[in-house]
């Protein structure tokens, strides 16, 4: 067996050493004294001069590693249980066609009581902000965080993010470890990178891979204003994974892990991450405002192709073809016609329509960007004045309280027959159920609320003012009885 061994290790060193003279010899006949080249030769040489200029990759990541590990915390979930709910544990349903990428947060749903899942998080700030996927906390009643050094934190939820899946946590600590932001703009197509997390419960865990892909739009994200534009990588990720570190070689962060490209469940050769552009605009807006600051072209788009080229008599199959212009958007405003191809932002050039939807993403409304666009064979540059999906630039505040309608129900006063039966003076009736807060809870039709966060409640205006003025992430308790007069109590996070 050594023998055979031995054997193998010669042939592959006899492997290697035959394609390092190959190589040698085809360098020396490209840039050695010799006859004349033709233009073909000459560009052949000219490429193999640039890879010879290249920077070799470092081979061992320890002190990318022990630099981004600290950083990365272990984030657990819990939420109520709803019969045929979806759960955070990222387990979803996917769009049609689409049920091989998967979000990869969590443990399988249980039957009965709450649900709980696991993830991961990236340490912001040395006071406690901390970035992850928004369907590892999505609906989540209690958020409960890890440090590398296994210390424990209850997590408030600042703010979410559901067009780039990522929301903004908060912990009450000091002195914390965390990452430096990258530039995920300056990331190459073949660069080496570490994926750090908590697949399957196995904390601190530390993979390595090469970035695949960049601007990858796959449709995962279930909002209609998403933004999609993964980094691919080929770096090992699993359930758990959601919510944690991309990293480069000097431990910078430039993407959050989301999603992978699955039939099972389980890594089967690529990962996707939001690049740390999109994640850092997100977060900032969640802390500077509570909410993010979404600005708009405002036109339908599509990537153009060699037969939409044909088609449309275009000038290159480089772009993004502008198919409508919405009447009053910031695109209308400044001129871009139906038929236009988008090739630059900023001077930046843009390929597909996630690129231009991430470009556009980084800004908000009021901010001027410069398009550089291709009308029939005319070159154009002109200035956007990005506007709000209300058309126009001002900023939005978040709400006071997110009020009645975040709870998702019509409530009606209790009758005398009510008040007789349940031995109540007071309390307010679910008369109907929309999308919302109560419905995800379990709440059903005709429960009869009493006290929300210990207060007496008698109109669905009091269910108001016990809601005015709270901070996100605050504890909101909503105790009350069903017909047949049994006490339930609820809970769940602003």
């Amino acid at each position: 067996m050594k023998q055979l061994i031995q054997r193998r290790n010669l042939i592959s060193l006899g492997a290697g050493a035959l394609g390092g003279l190959l190589m040698l010899a085809l360098y020396s006949w490209a840039f050695g004294p010799g006859s004349p080249r033709t233009i073909s030769e000459m560009q052949l040489a000219a490429q193999l001069q640039n890879v010879a200029d290249m920077p070799s990759a470092p081979t061992n990541f320890k002190a990318a590693s022990a630099l981004a590990m600290p950083a990365v915390v272990h984030i657990k979930s819990t939420a109520g249980q709803e019969p045929g709910a979806r759960g955070p544990e990222g387990s979803q349903r996917m769009p049609e066609g689409m049920e091989e990428f998967h979000r990869f947060f969590g443990m399988p749903d249980m039957p009965q009581g709450p649900r709980m899942g696991t993830g991961s998080g990236v340490i912001l700030t040395e006071d406690g902000y901390i970035v992850t996927n928004n369907h590892v906390i999505a609906d989540a009643d209690k958020v409960e965080v890890t440090l590398f050094d296994n210390q424990t934190f209850p997590a408030r939820v600042i703010g979410t993010d559901p067009s780039t899946d990522l929301a903004l946590l908060k912990i009450d600590a000091q002195a914390l470890t965390f990452l430096p932001f990258g530039d995920s703009d300056a990331l190459e197509v073949g660069e080496w990178v570490l994926a750090v997390g908590n697949p399957f419960n196995l904390t601190s865990t530390v993979t390595a891979g090469i970035v695949s892909a960049k601007g990858r739009n796959l449709g995962i994200v279930e909002d209609k204003y998403r933004i999609e534009s993964f980094i691919q990588t080929d770096a090992a990720v699993n359930p758990g994974n959601s919510g944690g570190a991309l990293v480069t070689t000097e431990g910078k962060l430039v993407g959050i892990n989301t999603a992978i490209a699955t039939r099972t469940g389980s890594y089967s050769g690529y990962s996707f991450a939001v690049p740390v552009t999109i994640v850092r605009k997100v977060v900032d807006d969640l802390m500077q405002y509570g909410t993010v600051q979404r600005a708009f072209l405002g036109v339908q788009i599509r990537d153009v192709d060699a037969a939409l080229a044909q088609a449309e008599d275009l000038a290159s199959t480089r772009g993004v073809y502008v198919q409508e212009v919405n009447d009053g958007s910031a695109a209308d405003a400044a001129g871009i016609k139906a038929g236009d191809v988008v090739i630059a932002v900023d001077g930046h050039p843009i390929k597909t329509s996630s690129e231009l939807q991430e470009t556009i993403g980084r800004h908000r409304p009021g901010d001027k960007v410069g398009l550089k666009l291709m009308r029939g064979k005319t070159e154009k540059d002109l200035t956007v004045i990005l506007k709000n999906q209300s058309g126009t630039t001002q900023l939005v505040k978040k709400e006071a309280t997110k009020g009645l309608q975040w709870l998702g129900a019509d409530f009606a006063p209790l009758d005398g027959d009510d008040k007789k039966r349940l031995g109540l003076d007071h309390g307010v009736r679910v008369q109907k159920l929309t999308a919302g807060k109560l419905r995800y809870k379990g709440i059903r039709e005709g429960f009869v609320i009493t006290e929300v966060n210990r207060r007496p409640v008698h109109t669905a205006d009091d269910i108001q003012q016990q809601l005015q003025g709270l901070e996100a992430g605050a504890l909101v308790t909503i105790e009350g009885y069903y017909t047949k007069g049994e006490k339930e109590v609820y809970s769940f996070y602003f």
